[in-house]
C-alpha cells in the first residue's frame, strides 16, 4: 500500500473496457505499475478492467498510452485504447482541436475526432499505420526452415491438439488470425491459451477467430494475451480485416461485429500498393472515481 487516493476514469470502446489514469502530474511516480495493474483490474476486490492505462507527457507525441493488461504485463498497442486516451484527454480539457498525436511504446499514431466537444460518446478515426506481416517481426517462430521475413499467411496450424489454419499479423503488437464457420460456438475459455502460450509465438499472441458474414461484414471474438476474452480488440480487427483481404474473404473495408459493438476498418489501397490500416469507433467514459492505494 502507498496510502496515496488516485483519481480515475473507467472507459470503454466496444466493451472493452480500460482504467485511465492521468499521469501528466506525476501521479504514477513510485509505483509498481505492474501490481497496481493487476488489482485495480480485478472484477471483485478492485475496480474491474480489461487493463490499466497510464496517459503520460510525451515528447515525441501530444501525450503518450502507457498500458498494462489485466495480468499486469506490458502491452505495445491498444486500438480500443489509444481512441479512449484520445476521448480522455479531449473530455478533461487537456487537448483542444480535431487531431491529437499519441505515442505508445515509442510508436506515435495520430487520431481524428468525428464529433463534437461535449458528447456523450467520442468517435474517433485512428491511423494505425500499415500492418506487419514478416515472421519475425510479428514475432512468429513456427516453422525454422523459411525465410523469417516471409509471412504467415492461410498456414497450417496446430494448437489444443486441434488443426486449423492462420493469418498473422501485427498492427504494433502480435496476431494471429483463425477463420470458422461460427464464432458463437466457440469454447474460447478452452481453445484460447493454447494460442496465447504456443511455443511458435515466444511474445505470446493476441487471437482472433472470425466469421465472414459478407464482403464488407464480419464477426470476431478474442481472446486477448494478458487478459482472456475481452468485448473488443481494436488492433485485432484491424488484423482480421488484414487477414480478411490477404485470403480474399473480403473487400477492404469491412465492419467487425465483436461482442461489444462494431468497428469500421478500411485498409488503404494507394496505386495497387498496400497502405495504412484506418479504424473508426467510439470511446465512452462509463464513470470517474477516486481509490486509495
Amino acid at each position: 500500500m502507498y496510502d496515496r487516493i488516485l483519481r480515475f476514469s473507467k472507459m470503454e470502446g466496444c466493451g472493452n473496457d480500460y482504467i485511465y489514469i492521468d499521469g501528466t502530474d506525476g501521479a504514477g511516480d513510485g509505483l509498481d505499475k505492474t501490481r497496481l495493474a493487476r488489482e485495480l483490474s480485478d472484477r471483485h476486490f478492485g475496480i474491474g478492467s480489461d487493463g490499466v492505462i497510464w496517459i503520460n507527457r510525451s515528447q515525441y507525441a501530444d501525450f503518450e498510452m502507457e498500458m498494462y493488461n489485466a495480468d499486469g504485463s506490458r502491452a505495445e498497442m491498444c486500438g480500443n485504447g489509444i481512441r479512449c486516451v484520445a476521448g480522455f484527454v479531449r473530455e478533461h480539457g487537456m487537448h483542444t482541436g480535431n487531431t491529437v498525436r499519441i505515442e505508445s511504446f515509442g510508436k506515435v499514431k495520430e487520431l481524428y475526432y468525428l464529433s463534437e466537444p461535449g458528447d456523450s460518446v467520442q468517435m474517433v478515426r485512428v491511423n494505425m499505420g500499415e500492418p506487419v506481416l514478416g515472421a519475425a517481426d510479428i514475432p512468429y517462430a513456427g516453422n525454422e526452415t523459411e525465410d523469417p521475413c516471409s509471412p504467415v499467411i492461410d498456414r497450417d496450424f496446430e494448437a489444443g491438439g486441434k488443426k486449423c489454419r492462420i493469418t498473422c499479423v501485427s498492427m504494433g503488437n502480435p496476431h494471429c488470425v483463425v477463420f470458422v464457420d461460427d464464432t458463437d460456438s466457440l469454447d474460447l475459455e478452452k481453445i484460447g491459451p493454447s494460442f496465447e502460450n504456443h511455443p511458435a509465438f515466444p511474445a505470446r499472441v493476441n487471437t482472433e477467430f472470425v466469421q465472414v458474414i459478407s464482403q464488407d461484414h464480419v464477426k470476431m471474438r478474442v481472446w486477448e494475451r494478458g487478459s482472456g476474452e475481452t468485448l473488443a480488440c481494436g488492433t485485432g480487427c484491424c488484423a482480421s480485416a488484414v487477414a480478411c483481404v490477404l485470403c480474399g474473404k473480403t473487400d477492404r473495408k469491412v465492419y467487425v461485429d465483436v461482442l461489444g459493438g462494431t468497428l469500421l476498418i478500411e485498409w488503404e489501397s494507394i496505386d495497387g500498393s498496400d497502405g495504412t490500416v484506418w479504424m473508426t469507433g467510439p470511446a465512452r467514459t462509463v464513470f470517474e472515481g477516486t481509490i486509495r492505494i
